[in-house]
């Protein structure tokens, strides 16, 4: 694709990334049979294609509007379309570059943007979270049905195994999964545990980063990718052979430090680094010899939801389905397993109709094949999921700790 993109915006980093983008697309319109909102609306406008031309509008000096802004708005980020392109664009990295633009210079309504602060102050934030949940789950039986179903059952993690000193690994604590399902990385620590692996979670780490920098707060994203890298640093040159992270979303964001500290003279060897190491559960106990975990399976049917993170923004397919079939699981048949269910970080709240539909559509395809439980690999895709499905919705790390099957 040509581009004319205003000279003073090539002159910035950004820039020259968005102009790198938009010459990979030949709009050849592979990308719309697989983007969910377009399926949905039916709207070129609503699809990459339309949104990849938005944005270029944008970058070569058209001044955007309120429409423009609600069809960027509208898009999920799943990135269903990188997987499709033919051309290899990044799509996702461009809607972040063409939103910050957009958002500079539309204005949006005072209700939105109060809502965006309140998301960007309290999510990220374990502290404040924490009593928050905690308060919902005690009057849970008193809330309306709207709201009951986005507070998450409370269940005990139960103990974590003691250090083995031998191999060790970092996990991410996080943000929203610390306090809505701790049993996560709990689980994960007794799998690693059987495995003779120590699993450390360093408390000055947090959220990732991902939802300041996806509501445009790109300054307090970074602001918490430095921290991260901080707290993790110290045990990387100690030896840490991985960063674990459990949350598929999250490690989809880890996986992207380097590149988005590779300005910053003071952490972008650190980011490039830390990314490398950074791996989802599956990829280090796909490799590994599992036969102290036994047969958790016992031919139990499951229906696993890969979440857009792991399949799309990490390009990891069919690997956790083949662990929990290794592992005595029966997985049952889901059509459509590509498209998103809805949830896509701060999605289900800022675009409540869409995510409902998409929900509703995803939960149907995935209890089609009677499944006993449904498993994820992403916090917000659980929490999602479980507001809208009959079964019960489990990380699939839960399903493989020996503790618990």
């Amino acid at each position: 694709m040509q581009t004319a993109i205003l000279s003073e915006i090539l002159a910035t980093p950004d820039g020259q990334e968005a102009d790198a983008i938009l010459r990979a697309c030949v709009h050849c319109g592979f990308c719309t049979a697989t983007c969910p909102t377009y399926q949905l609306l039916g709207d070129e406008l609503d699809g990459p294609r339309g949104r990849i031309y938005q944005i270029k509008q944008v970058l070569e000096g058209h001044k955007p509007t309120r429409i423009t802004q609600l069809h960027l708005d509208r898009c999920l980020t799943c990135r269903s379309c990188e997987t499709t392109c033919p051309s290899g664009v990044r799509y996702g990295r461009l809607a972040d570059i063409g939103r910050a633009l957009v958002d500079g210079q539309v204005e949006r309504p005072t209700g939105e943007r109060l809502l965006r602060r309140l998301l960007i102050a309290l999510v990220p934030h374990r502290r404040l979270m924490w009593p928050l949940i905690r308060l919902g789950q005690v009057f849970r039986p008193l809330l309306p049905a709207g709201l009951k179903a986005k507070v998450p059952s409370r269940r005990r993690p139960g103990a974590k195994p003691k250090p083995l000193g031998g191999r060790k690994v970092i996990a991410l604590t996080g943000c929203v999964q610390a306090v809505a399902t701790p049993v996560t990385n709990a689980a994960l620590a007794r799998i690693l545990g059987r495995l003779g692996i120590d699993l450390v979670e360093p408390k000055a780490a947090g959220c990732c980063g991902a939802v300041a920098y996806h509501l445009n707060d790109q300054a307090g994203g970074l602001a918490a990718m430095r921290r991260n890298i901080d707290a993790w640093w110290p045990l990387v040159e100690a030896g840490a052979e991985a960063i674990l992270v459990s949350a598929s979303g999250c490690g989809a964001l880890v996986k992207e430090y380097g590149h988005l500290l590779a300005q910053d003279p003071d952490y972008a060897a650190k980011a490039a680094k830390i990314a490398a190491l950074t791996q989802d559960p599956v990829e280090l106990l796909a490799a590994e010899d599992l036969t102290p975990l036994g047969m958790p399976g016992d031919g139990r049917r499951v229906a696993f939801h890969a979440p857009c993170t792991l399949q799309h923004g990490q390009q990891i397919k069919g690997v956790v389905e083949g662990l929990l079939t290794r592992l005595g699981f029966e997985l049952t048949p889901i059509s459509d397993g590509h498209l998103c269910c809805g949830s896509a970080g701060t999605y289900s709240i800022l675009q409540p109709e869409l995510a409902l539909r998409l929900l509703t559509n995803k939960v149907a395809a995935l209890e089609a094949g009677e499944p006993e439980i449904i498993a994820t690999a992403n916090i917000g895709c659980q929490l999602h999921l479980e507001a809208g499905a009959g079964r019960p919705i489990l990380h699939w790390l839960e399903l493989v700790d020996p503790g618990v099957c």
